[in-house]
C-alpha cells in the first residue's frame, strides 16, 4: 500500500487551538457514499438520521497526564533537573509508561518530584523512547494526585503552540464521561455534543450508547512499516458490554443504523463484530488497523473529526467511504477553511 495516497497539504492556519464556542457551533462536513458535500452545522446532525438510529460514544475519561516535575541531583556536585512528563499507558494501578524530556538525563533508578508527597522512580526505559514509572501513590489517591498536578494532554499540533490550560479542563473532556480516567488524549468527536444538542438528538428519536476505548498517544503516532505489514496499530483498551451488544444487534436487525461517534467508538466496534455483522462483547485490548480493503461491517454512517495526512484515522474513514471520495472531501474542507483537528470541526460520513 502506498502511503502517498493518502497525504494531503494542510495549511498550518486550519489546525484549531480551541473548540468553536459554544462547542456544537462548529461546522459540518456532510460527506454522501456517491461524493455528494454538503456544508453544515453539527446543530444539523438529527436531522440526517431517522429516529430508531444509534449513535455510538466512547465514554472514557481523559486523565490530566501532563506533569512537570524535577529530578533531584544524584549527588552534591549535581544539579536537578526540571522534567516534562506525559503519561501514555497505564500498566496497572501504580505504574505508567511514559513520554518524558529531557530524555537523555533520566536513567533507569531516578525519582522525579512533582509534588510533595508525590513521586515516581524511573523503573524501566523500554524502546521506543518512553520510560516506565512506578509512582509513590496508587489507585484513587494516584488519580487524585494527578487531577490536582496534572494538565490534560493536549495533542503535540497544539501542545507545540500553546501550553495547557484551565479551560482546556472542561473543553477538553466529553459531557458523558465516565468515571474511569486512563485515556490520554479525548475521543475528540465527541466533544461536540453539548448538553443542548444531546437533547435534540433524543428529541428525534435517536438513541445512544456508549463503549469505552482507552485513547493512547498512538493514535498521533506516524505509520511504521511494519504496522503496514503486519496490518497491526498499537494496542489500546476497549469494552462492549453484552447489553450494548445485544442493542446494537437488535437495533440492525429492525433496519436501524448505527452510527459511531469517533474512530475510537468504530474501532471498538469493528474489533467486536464477526463476519455476518453480528457483534459480540469484549473486553481487552485491540490493536485493530481498518484501511481500504478491509470489511467494514459494524458501522452504516460516522460521525468524526478531520484528520492528519497519512494517519492510520484518514486511512480509516478512507476504508468506509473510499480514498477518493476523502480525499475530495478533504480539499473541500481546505478550499473552505474548515478546522481541522481535535478542537475542529467535523464530518458526517454516510456511504
Amino acid at each position: 500500500m502506498d502511503l502517498s495516497e493518502f497525504q494531503f497539504d494542510l495549511p498550518e492556519q486550519l489546525i484549531a487551538l480551541r473548540p468553536a464556542e459554544p462547542q456544537d457551533s462548529a461546522r459540518l462536513l456532510v460527506v454522501h457514499g456517491d461524493g455528494r458535500l454538503e456544508d453544515t452545522s453539527v446543530r444539523d446532525l438529527p436531522r440526517y438520521l431517522s429516529a430508531g438510529d444509534v449513535m455510538v460514544f466512547n465514554d472514557t475519561r481523559v486523565l490530566p497526564a501532563a506533569l512537570k516535575g524535577v529530578r533531584p541531583a544524584r549527588d552534591e556536585t549535581g544539579q536537578e533537573v526540571a522534567c516534562d512528563v506525559n503519561l501514555t499507558e497505564r500498566m496497572d494501578d501504580r505504574s505508567w509508561r511514559a513520554l518524558a524530556r529531557p530524555g537523555r538525563r533520566l536513567k533507569e533508578g531516578d525519582m522525579i518530584v512533582f509534588a510533595e508527597g508525590f513521586t515516581a522512580e524511573i523503573t524501566g526505559r523500554p524502546e521506543g523512547g518512553e520510560i516506565e514509572l512506578s509512582f509513590s501513590l496508587a489507585g484513587d489517591e494516584l488519580t487524585a494526585a494527578l487531577e490536582a498536578h496534572g494538565a490534560m494532554p493536549l495533542p503535540p499540533y497544539i501542545a507545540r503552540r500553546r501550553p495547557a490550560d484551565a479551560r482546556d479542563r472542561e473543553t477538553y473532556q466529553t459531557k458523558f464521561a465516565g468515571e474511569d480516567a486512563a485515556s490520554v488524549a479525548a475521543p475528540t468527536a465527541g466533544l461536540h455534543f453539548t448538553p443542548r444538542l444531546l437533547a435534540e438528538v433524543d428529541a428525534a428519536g435517536i438513541r445512544r450508547e456508549t463503549v469505552r476505548l482507552h485513547v493512547g498517544l498512538g493514535t498521533f503516532k506516524p505509520l511504521e512499516a511494519s504496522q503496514l505489514e503486519a496490518s497491526r496499530l498499537h494496542e489500546e483498551w476497549r469494552r462492549l458490554t453484552p447489553e450494548v451488544a445485544a442493542s446494537l444487534n437488535l437495533a440492525r436487525a429492525d433496519g436501524c443504523r448505527v452510527v459511531p461517534v469517533g474512530t475510537t467508538a468504530m474501532r471498538t466496534l469493528e474489533s467486536c463484530v464477526d463476519t455476518e455483522g453480528v457483534l459480540h462483547p469484549a473486553t481487552g485490548p485491540t490493536d485493530i488497523f481498518l484501511k481500504p480493503g478491509d470489511a467494514v461491517r459494524a458501522t452504516d454512517a460516522l460521525v468524526t473529526n478531520f484528520h492528519l495526512p497519512g494517519s492510520s484515522l484518514f486511512m480509516l474513514v478512507c476504508a468506509l467511504m473510499g480514498t477518493d471520495i476523502m480525499q475530495a472531501a478533504y480539499a473541500h474542507a481546505i478550499a473552505n477553511e474548515y478546522r481541522f483537528y481535535s478542537y475542529g470541526d467535523a464530518c458526517l460520513l454516510l456511504p
